[in-house]
């Protein structure tokens, strides 16, 4: 994502500042992609900030750090996968300082943002996406779904439907398994069928069946996610049973796979539960 914002600030004549928590991935991504490693306080010079952090309580952090140094007429574009609530407490913090905020989190995975096509469901004051909606580099679609909180709530929804999904289909393949059939095949047919899924067409075939699970989204991230969903359902007075269980098996995974585990390796509980591989 950082990598689109240094090019589009070289295609715009801007500058593409690049704070981390670990210095050296700043400067190395400087190195790679042309954008400039800064400190912290830095960044307070740039008309747009761009955060994505692992949480909202990150985020506060970095809030607190800053406190005072913000002029005003900035945006402040937060890509975590958020809370709702924190949104709109960081929201209402910003303001008095003159600050716009908007909660902006992102899907799409690591090949998107690479390509620059991620979805961006964005919550706030529309106009204030208006004036930044140029800025999203790394977007290939962009969307406002509601006030402050809403793309934090989109989000934790979002991926909460994935993860039913994969659970899901890692239920029934497992069941599978145990009568013989080859997975391979099985998800073939699927995949041509009405079963197919995001899980099915491309996380299973590729992490699971392979054995591999490469790590490229924490698998207590996406609990954490789950967790704000159920969150959100309880908040809404909804009836979502679906939902709240999967947060809790989620949960559950998270505890006994390993919470820094790929989000694919969640379907070892359901291995577990089987007495089976999914291969």
């Amino acid at each position: 994502m950082a990598a689109q914002l240094a090019r589009h600030a070289g295609e715009t004549g801007g500058r593409a500042l690049v704070w981390n928590r670990t210095r050296e991935k700043a400067d190395a991504h400087a190195r790679e992609f042309g954008s400039e490693a800064a400190e912290l306080p830095e960044v307070t010079g740039a008309n747009v900030i761009f955060s994505c952090l692992p949480t909202s309580a990150e985020v506060d952090e970095v809030l607190t750090a800053l406190a005072g140094q913000l002029r005003p007429g900035t945006v402040w574009v937060d890509c975590t996968s958020g809370r709702p609530d924190a949104a709109r407490r960081q929201a209402a913090g910003l303001a008095a300082s003159g600050v716009a905020f908007l909660d902006a989190p992102v899907s799409g995975g690591p090949g998107g943002a690479q390509a620059g096509t991620l979805a961006v469901m964005v919550g706030g004051d529309a106009a204030v996406l208006e004036r930044v909606r140029g800025d999203l580099a790394f977007a290939g679609k962009v969307v406002h779904v509601g006030e402050t909180g809403s793309g934090f709530a989109v989000k934790a929804i979002n991926n909460t439907l994935m993860a039913v999904n994969m659970w899901a289909a890692g239920e029934g393949l497992a069941a599978l398994a145990r009568t013989g059939v080859d997975l391979h095949a099985a998800l073939e047919v699927i995949n041509a069928g009405s079963g197919r899924s995001y899980p099915t067409e491309t996380l299973i075939p590729q992490r699971v069946l392979t054995r591999e699970f490469p790590l490229t989204f924490q698998l207590g991230l996406l609990a954490k996610d789950a967790g704000i969903a159920a969150e959100v359902v309880q908040g809404a007075g909804a009836s979502a049973p679906v939902l709240m269980q999967v947060a809790a098996l989620y949960r559950a995974a998270a505890h006994t796979v390993g919470a820094e585990a790929d989000y694919s390796a969640a379907l070892k509980l359901v291995e577990q539960l089987n007495g089976t591989e999914i291969k």
